[in-house]
């Protein structure tokens, strides 16, 4: 079975984005950039609801040739492009960069992904998430807590039927100030 890992940049008080889907809070830094860019190398497939897909699909394609693009933004930009990816969505006409699409039944597609062989999964996108959060699909939560409230947002955990109990794996903080942090679920 596979393991299924739901990480992404989060706000002190939980959010992933500010309302307005304003992302302008994170702290973008070449530790932060390595740090995703090693949880990508470490990943066989990755996971995209709708919403988020457009926002990475927007930026990572072409970021490694913008001007001033740093090493490791370089090499987050390559790796994003040449993994395995899966979108969520019932709008999107279509997608790229070795990419499918998937409009059917969500969790039951993640619930049959998790089923088969091969490597770790990431999961990236609220709501996408979310749907896997209450189904008990998540193995893994992973945390990039930037030192900033916004009030609002787009929430990182989604309310649950249940509670899900954890068990802490990692917790360091980044020069920049972000602190990571992993956990695992108990089951």
């Amino acid at each position: 079975m596979r393991k299924l890992i739901y990480g992404m940049n989060v706000t002190l008080d939980g959010y992933t984005a500010a309302p307005g889907d304003d992302i302008g809070w994170s702290v973008p830094s070449d530790e932060l950039f390595r740090f995703w860019s090693d949880q990508l190398q470490a990943t066989e497939l990755s996971l995209y609801g709708r919403k988020l897909w457009r926002t990475m699909s927007s930026y990572w394609p072409t970021a490694d040739r913008q001007p001033g693009a740093t090493p490791a933004e370089t090499e987050i930009a390559r790796r994003w492009r040449d993994m395995p990816k899966a979108v969520f969505s019932s709008t999107i006409g279509e997608v790229d960069w070795n990419t499918r699409l998937v409009t059917g039944d969500a969790v039951a597609e993640i619930t049959r992904l998790k089923a088969g062989d091969g490597g770790p999964m990431d999961i990236a996108g609220a709501t996408l998430a979310g749907a896997a959060m209450r189904a008990g699909l998540i193995d893994e939560y992973v945390l990039a807590t930037a030192p900033v409230l916004v009030g609002g947002g787009t929430p990182f955990f989604t309310a649950l039927d249940s509670w899900v109990n954890l068990n802490p794996v990692e917790t360091r903080t980044l020069p920049c100030g972000v602190v990571l942090t992993r956990y695992e679920t108990r089951r």
